[in-house]
């Protein structure tokens, strides 16, 4: 029996030719807004990346410097896609202070402490490893204090959805957080040849930008333009163009319980775009790392990435975990009362998971540096696998815990 088609039968001789309608062209953005599905294509994307670079390096590395305008391909997807990915990352700063998790400040105290303490800790252990070796670089310090906001929050969703979602708030704002620090390290450390007079101009850009947010004027066709300016000025003045993405985040209207707020509806449409397509170019142009046998004993002994290992692994453990049990103990802050500590602590193992970000400082870190690069690189992804897994295991089994106890009360 031949299937009807969902908009009427069609009339005799019509040709079978497909057609997209309005609902059709809503699943893909809808797809694309689910947190898992982000995390898979990152994941399909470095596999893919990884897979090039060992099998055909000229290539890879031949498409990566390949120019297109101004900037290569390489640098297309670090200093400009990227920036669309910062800016959805502040606008969700922006709707978190305005009526999130980060607008009561005794109620987001436990995870800002550890967010901060979980990107002190992996700094300090970077140092110390590098201090300590004959062939350290101090440069790198700040790979490991990041964490994939995209991969955590999409590994909790996979394999921790039956846990309280008190949880997932509290890594929401821990990840949130250390976006943030991270920005500020990006803005404030890796600035160099600093141009005031382009600087100027992206401030002011950013200054229309704020006066006809408002003034609640709403027609895309002054904000896209207005955006590409503001990204160019900074990427001619010296601070990482990325910063541009931020600023016009944070600077956007937010007002809580609008249903025409500017960061809810833009947030709507970007999400889709910067989850399924910025990140995994980035992913595909920044992950392809060369894996032999010599260049993972390398990665493991080298000072460069076993400070990012230690610090990705044990780091944001010591930190996050240790940050939030100081901030209970001796303040009156306390956790939600369906969270428990050995839930923290599969959290605190999550944090870990240090991709997006931690490339793209690898990136800044590093140039010039080929070797240390492809150090650093690697040891981010090892780390974040090893991460990953163990906070997979950790959280699976807080799920079987709560289980066995709910089964016993029953």
């Amino acid at each position: 029996m031949p299937v009807q088609s969902p908009r009427g039968p069609r009339p005799p001789g019509e040709s079978r030719v497909f057609r997209l309608t309005a609902d059709d062209l809503r699943v893909l953005p809808n797809f694309l807004r689910r947190e898992t599905v982000g995390g898979a294509l990152m994941l399909l994307a470095t596999i893919l990346a990884l897979t090039w670079a060992n099998l055909g390096p000229e290539i890879y590395e031949g498409l990566r410097q390949t120019h297109i305008g101004p900037l290569t391909v390489q640098h297309w997807a670090t200093d400009g896609l990227l920036t669309i990915f910062f800016f959805v990352a502040g606008m969700e700063l922006k709707r978190e202070f305005v009526s999130g998790s980060l607008a009561d400040p005794k109620a987001a105290l436990v995870p800002v402490v550890a967010a901060l303490c979980g990107m002190a800790v992996p700094a300090g252990i970077y140092v110390a490893v590098n201090l300590a070796m004959a062939d350290g670089h101090m440069s790198g310090w700040a790979i490991p204090m990041a964490t994939d906001i995209a991969f955590a929050l999409a590994i909790l969703a996979a394999v921790g959805s039956k846990l309280p979602v008190a949880l997932r708030a509290f890594l929401l704002t821990l990840a949130i957080v250390d976006d943030l620090g991270a920005i500020l390290v990006i803005a404030v450390v890796f600035t160099s040849d600093l141009s005031l007079a382009w600087l100027g101009g992206a401030l002011l850009c950013a200054l229309v930008w704020w006066i006809l947010q408002r003034k609640q004027i709403d027609h895309w066709f002054l904000y896209v333009p207005l955006f590409v300016v503001t990204w160019w000025c900074m990427l001619s003045s010296g601070v990482h163009a990325t910063i541009a993405g931020v600023l016009l985040g944070l600077l956007s209207r937010s007002v809580a319980a609008d249903p025409e707020d500017p960061v809810d509806r833009w947030s709507h449409f970007w999400h889709p775009v910067s989850a399924g397509f910025v990140v995994p170019i980035f992913a595909l142009m920044a992950a392809g790392v060369r894996v032999t046998p010599d260049a993972l004993v390398d990665m493991i002994t080298s000072p460069v990435g076993l400070g990012i290992v230690l610090g990705l692994v044990a780091g944001k453990i010591l930190g996050v975990w240790g940050g939030a049990y100081l901030t209970t103990r001796f303040t009156r802050a306390k956790l939600a009362p369906e969270v428990r500590w050995s839930e923290v602590f599969a959290v605190s193992i999550l944090a870990g998971v240090g991709f997006t970000v931690a490339l793209f400082v690898t990136e800044l870190a590093f140039p010039g540096h080929p070797e240390l690069l492809e150090q650093g690189k690697a040891a981010v992804l090892t780390a974040s696998v090893i991460a990953a897994v163990l906070a997979a295991i950790a959280l699976r089994g807080r799920i079987r815990a709560r289980e066995r106890r709910v089964a016993g009360i029953d």
